[in-house]
């Protein structure tokens, strides 16, 4: 078994380097696994591989999941939920010191409840926010590193493609898996809200009617649609009303918790398996679009149902790419029993579990500099994860360790590939954002490392399911 390390870090060495020669990654994990199972047996048994798993991984009936929960943030954007719950939230938190960014905050975390992506909601937000932040008088780096950071709680707040993606690679429960995000998905939104307040308490605070007139300028820009509907209607002399609750869509708040309850609450209550539930959603969110798109005719309608179709259909195939690619790297890996030997020389080396798993988590933070997070998890969960349960840890609570790390590496330098979607939509240099991404940075450390102390935290909410 120790005859085959020399051939391992050479397989190794040859996805950096196809990585580092900007391979996409599916092509990169694809290629480097086909070598090592060359190298490792002979040529047959290499093609009959290649022949095989892209086939056997791509036709599991669980991974239907995964386009399904695409479509219904698709179908999300198109409706404009983001809009709407973005301009009832600023107009709830106004009066809050950093009134506005708590606002931006929470409407990412919402908007994350059905999105499950963390650069759609990075790039939705961007979009409403960092120039309504900027004319308030919120510092630059501040205003853009705040949506690049909360934007990550797509990938934590369920339904979450990549905490369905873990759950399918190591055989847990897709369920338990997606309620252990809940709780940690609270709390981070909290800890970035609480940090607003501090880090924008000097900020002068907007009057509703100019902030709601801004964020609906906002919001048709972005689409080129038409948002009159995030407006107060104005009074009949044509001066601005006074905005009140009820004069606010307060409908896209409805459909988030609506969407939230039909995925989660379907599954949860035994009504719907996952893979239905998804499908209801997704089903759900596109009768949303209809009702939302419905005044402005049928061609517009019709326009915005392809292009979600068309950008899941993207999305999916990127995904399914990569999981392909990433599955013959971890057959080559398996036939070269590498899990096993890194299990076996963690427990040989007897030290503290605590200690050993914290130094194999943190190894994802420097691969979350240089790879996008898909990546990382489809590489580092097959390593990872039989480490994990080998030392008595729970992989529920692993998938939201791994998933909290990943969400840093999404903000951190070079890639931070959260800072440059945002970098793209407000025109702010990349180099503005790091510098406010720091502080919250370090918050997130603060509660992963919470998560780790205090596993409670991740598992009581899925301890209470009982499939």
């Amino acid at each position: 078994m120790m005859d085959n390390v020399p051939l391992v870090l050479s397989v190794v060495a040859l996805l950096l380097a196809l990585l580092a020669i900007r391979m996409p990654v599916a092509f990169a994990l694809g290629l480097s696994g086909a070598v090592g199972l060359l190298l490792l047996r002979d040529f047959d048994f290499a093609t009959n591989m290649l022949g095989a798993v892209p086939f056997d991984q791509s036709s599991k009936f669980t991974l239907t999941i995964i386009p399904m929960f695409i479509l219904m943030g698709m179908f999300a954007v198109k409706a404009r939920i983001a809009e709407q719950v973005y301009a009832v939230a600023a107009h709830l938190f106004r009066r809050l010191p950093g009134g506005l960014g708590v606002a931006t905050v929470m409407a990412c975390a919402g908007f994350a409840a059905v999105s499950g992506s963390s650069i759609g909601t990075a790039a939705t937000m961007s979009r409403l926010s960092v120039g309504e932040m900027r004319k308030h008088g919120y510092p630059v780096p501040l205003a853009t590193a705040s949506v690049a950071v909360a934007g990550t709680l797509g990938v934590l707040i369920p339904p979450s493609v990549i905490l369905v993606l873990y759950a399918i690679m190591t055989g847990e429960s897709v369920a338990k898996v997606l309620a252990a995000g809940i709780i940690p998905g609270i709390l981070s939104t909290l800890v970035y809200s609480g940090y607003m307040i501090f880090a924008a308490r000097g900020v002068r605070r907007p009057e509703a009617a100019d902030l709601q007139a801004g964020i609906a300028a906002a919001a048709e820009d972005a689409s080129g649609g038409f948002h009159t509907s995030l407006r107060a209607p104005d009074a009949a002399d044509g001066t601005p009303a006074k905005v009140r609750l009820r004069d606010l869509p307060i409908r896209g708040l409805v459909r988030v918790v609506l969407l939230f309850l039909i995925v989660l609450g379907g599954m949860y209550s035994g009504i719907f398996t996952a893979t239905e539930s998804a499908a209801i959603g997704a089903l759900a969110a596109g009768v949303m679009l209809v009702a939302e798109m419905y005044k402005e005719g049928w061609r517009a309608t019709l326009r915005a149902m392809v292009d979600a179709l068309k950008e899941t259909a993207g999305t999916t195939s990127m995904v399914f790419a990569i999981v392909v690619g990433s599955t013959l790297l971890s057959v080559f890996f398996v036939a070269a029993r590498v899990p096993q030997l890194l299990t076996q020389a963690v427990l040989d080396a007897g030290l503290n579990p605590y200690l050993t798993m914290g130094v194999m988590l943190a190894t994802l933070i420097p691969l979350g500099m240089a790879l996008e997070s898909l990546s990382i998890l489809v590489i580092t969960v097959p390593l990872l994860y039989p480490v994990a349960t080998a030392l008595g840890f729970d992989g529920i609570w692993l998938a939201i360790l791994v998933v909290k790390l990943i969400e840093i590496g999404m903000v951190t330098p070079p890639v931070g590939i959260n800072c440059f979607v945002v970098a793209g939509t407000s025109g702010v240099k990349v180099a503005t954002i790091f510098k406010g991404v720091l502080p919250f940075v370090l918050l997130d450390l603060a509660v992963t490392a919470l998560l780790f102390a205090v596993p409670q935290v991740t598992l009581w909410l899925p301890s209470l399911i009982q499939f």
